[in-house]
């Protein structure tokens, strides 16, 4: 059986801000150490046969320039990629365009840190519903599954992540990572009450419960 809390306490999270695209932009940032030679991870990232294996499937051409789509997920363009050091492309999805910014660092031979930047332009009243565990939260399961590809060379169902993700477990999860939000947005300058609320309602999205009064 996965180890939820070990896997939540795997993952190193940042909130903060940026000029982006000539805006003021919010930045989710999401890493995680895998036990994984930098090429082996690479591969796991950027391969279309892969990727489904422990996110979604995905089409297109995913060259510099190319289109991509995440089925049932987001879709977008590749801006740039240094192989196998890293990659940038738009995030797009229910008509909104964010940005992704990915980064591969051998720290030993057999050894990788995989960062991910999620950047985007968002109003203060979304921001104030549900905070960067909006996204947050959906990284998170992501980096999951990735360590569970890397660790057991399995793949993921996506109807089974689903129900997983409505079971005991994956409810616990969901609430541990909002959680662990909570305490970037609160580190990234949030104020604890709003930050506080806004994690409830992002575990309540994702779960299907109600947030807390």
């Amino acid at each position: 059986m996965f180890d939820v809390a070990h896997q939540v306490d795997a993952v190193r999270r940042q909130v903060g801000t940026r000029v982006y695209k000539g805006g003021e932009a919010r930045v989710v940032t999401v890493s995680q150490t895998y036990d994984s030679r930098i090429e082996d991870l690479w591969g796991a990232c950027t391969d279309a046969e892969r990727i489904p294996r422990w996110f979604l499937p995905v089409s297109g051409d995913l060259r510099v320039g190319g289109a991509y789509q995440l089925e049932g997920n987001a879709g977008g363009t590749i801006e740039r990629c240094d192989r196998p050091h890293g990659f940038a492309a738009t995030w797009e999805y229910g008509g909104e365009v964010t940005w992704i910014e990915v980064r591969l660092t051998a720290v030993a031979p057999a050894v990788t840190r995989l960062e991910l930047e999620h950047i985007a332009h968002v109003d203060d009243e979304r921001w104030t519903e549900f905070g960067p565990g909006a996204v947050g939260v959906g990284w998170d399961l992501s980096f999951m599954g990735l360590a569970h590809h890397l660790s057991t060379g399995g793949s993921v169902d996506p109807k089974e992540s689903m129900a997983w993700l409505m079971s005991d477990e994956g409810r616990r999860f969901v609430t541990l990572s909002s959680d662990e939000w909570y305490e970037a947005n609160v580190a990234g300058g949030a104020p604890e009450d709003a930050a506080r609320a806004a994690a409830d309602r992002t575990t309540a999205a994702y779960t299907g419960a109600a947030p807390a009064e």
